[in-house]
């Protein structure tokens, strides 16, 4: 019953980030929940992979993810502009991909294209209680 509570709370939450899409030039973001689970040799701690779909132009406000959360995101296709803290800016294309520390801000997420749709998968893992998963900043 304990796992079963937890996971209907990180789908709460998912479906929380899920429904705000922000938008960019008329253009937005939309985030899928595809996979939540604790980890079973990790009390206290869960996977959670969500799909971010970026329209052509579309970018996410500058955001913090939950306290906890390690961050593995990969580019499925097109290409995505990405800054995390002081890191550089750059733009990763499909096959590529970078990481999130705990407590990083993201100052740019965005599709790098105008006229071609994008896509990344985010792979967080996170203490099972800490939400949201992502903040805007501004």
């Amino acid at each position: 019953m304990k796992i079963h509570t937890m996971l209907s709370a990180t789908w709460i939450a998912l479906a929380s980030v899920a429904g705000t899409a922000s938008a960019h030039a008329g253009q937005a973001e939309t985030v899928t929940p595809r996979f939540s689970q604790s980890i079973p040799n990790m009390p206290g701690k869960s996977l959670i992979a969500v799909e971010v779909d970026y329209a052509p132009g579309a970018a996410s406000p500058i955001h913090t993810h939950a306290k906890s959360a390690f961050i593995y995101a990969y580019v499925l296709s097109g290409e995505i502009q990405s800054k995390v803290d002081d890191g550089e800016t750059r733009i990763f294309k499909a096959g590529e991909s970078w990481s999130e520390a705990p407590g990083a801000v993201h100052s740019i997420s965005r599709n790098a294209s105008n006229s071609a749709p994008a896509k990344l998968l985010a792979v967080f893992v996170v203490d099972s209680a800490d939400k949201p998963l992502t903040t805007p900043l501004k």
